[in-house]
């Protein structure tokens, strides 16, 4: 029996299955870890959560933006955003089903030697105080008033954890952290607009994981996420970063977590909607030229005129 952590999926449903074939994945013998983010941008969200609905059994996973994100808007609480890939799904027979199935599963998993969540843990909680959070998150949105949650989900603030905090602002804030996060200030205070490499990190703001006094450095657990593709794979401070640019032209990434070995493969072509952002020729976060650009940290909108691409910044990225 092996367990596969899965990077993130965002509907590339071949690229997906190209990926469970390398690694021999046989359900009832090996189980699957997801990250999070299985759908949306991809041409395959259906197929992807139609496949690992039919293997609930033998899966884990942990809720990411996008799959919150696609909860929301197939309850008309957000507008699609423009490079959605969800009108399948929200059409299917079974979508509503599959949608109200994927609302159940949690924020975060935590066993014994691995701990999982989709983007980040803020640096004053222990992994048994961050899941008990996140159980506190999951509690709403597996009830009957999870229509009023996700109203009020979007957001950035409050930016920084404090224990007192109640209500929706707690919920908000434990969410941002568990599905958004990757920086946070001098101030503790959680960044969502950059979404850049490591090199290009503004003074002033440092990776979730490289804070000095994180309380989760000190657990057992190596702990699991994806949400930062431009961080890629990532191994180090007892954390192992599984989001490598599937979407964006590059791979999928298995991790073994009985040996410790990665399994990558590239894009399936077919994963990829046509006139997709980031396509061959840019890629996640580049100008036409291949060159980084990256929204300054505050920023809205960037736009490259030497290519017409608009990046829009939105709320729940």
């Amino acid at each position: 029996m092996a367990r596969y952590a899965i990077g993130d999926i965002q509907g590339c449903y071949h690229s997906m299955m190209h990926l469970l074939a390398q690694v021999d994945f046989q359900p009832g013998r090996d189980s699957l870890w997801l990250v999070g983010d299985l759908i949306n941008r991809g041409t395959g969200s259906l197929e992807v959560l139609r496949w690992v609905y039919a293997q609930r059994d033998h899966v884990r996973l942990v809720l990411g933006n996008h799959d919150l994100h696609a909860i929301a808007v197939a309850h008309h609480i957000r507008p699609p955003h423009r490079f959605d890939t969800l009108t399948e799904l929200f059409s299917a027979d079974d979508g509503a089903a599959l949608l109200g199935w994927l609302r159940q599963q949690p924020l975060m998993v935590l066993e014994d030697d691995f701990a999982m969540l989709h983007a980040g843990l803020y640096p004053q909680w222990t992994l048994p105080e961050a899941r008990a959070l996140a159980a506190e998150v999951e509690a709403v949105l597996q009830s009957a008033d999870y229509l009023n949650f996700l109203q009020q989900m979007y957001g950035n603030h409050p930016a920084a954890w404090d224990d007192r905090l109640t209500g929706i602002d707690r919920l908000r804030t434990i969410t941002n952290a568990l599905t958004r996060m990757r920086l946070l200030d001098d101030t503790g205070a959680m960044e969502f607009a950059f979404k850049g490499e490591v090199q290009d990190i503004p003074a002033g703001y440092q990776p979730w994981f490289k804070v000095a006094a994180r309380q989760s450095a000190q657990a057992s657990q190596t702990i699991l996420f994806g949400h930062w593709s431009a961080l890629g794979l990532y191994q180090g401070e007892g954390v192992v970063a599984l989001d490598t640019g599937c979407l964006w032209g590059r791979q999928l990434t298995a991790y073994t977590l009985e040996t410790g070995a990665f399994t990558q493969v590239p894009l399936d072509p077919r994963d990829r909607p046509v006139g997709a952002v980031g396509d061959s020729i840019r890629g996640r976060g580049h100008g036409c030229d291949g060159r980084r650009r990256w929204p300054a940290v505050g920023a809205r909108t960037v736009i490259d005129l030497s290519c017409l691409v608009a990046i829009i910044i939105t709320g729940h990225e």
